[in-house]
């Protein structure tokens, strides 16, 4: 399970916000507001346990791009891999 209030946790989402300079990653977004971001894991939680904390592993998104995806995540790995290795 998941917690938010972990150090390791929070330490990760803020690298992976700082590095994408706290601006959603999806292609052609024009959302500005930085009140709603996620930190997407590009390989899943439940599924990439050596990946949890990796900011390799994570894209910003905003929330509506975030949900978006959901369900549909494997169909983007490639894309963030790729915005993410550009960086």
């Amino acid at each position: 399970m998941r917690q938010y209030d972990d150090p390791v946790y929070k330490k990760f989402r803020i690298d992976v916000l700082k590095r994408d300079k706290f601006k959603c990653q999806m292609p052609n977004c024009k959302n500005r507001k930085k009140n709603n971001l996620n930190v997407h894991h590009i390989q899943k939680w439940s599924g990439a346990s050596t990946l949890r904390f990796d900011p390799n592993n994570g894209i910003t998104l905003c929330s509506r791009c975030h949900r978006s995806i959901t369900g549909k995540e494997s169909h983007y790995e490639t894309l963030f891999r790729e915005i993410n290795h550009g960086k």
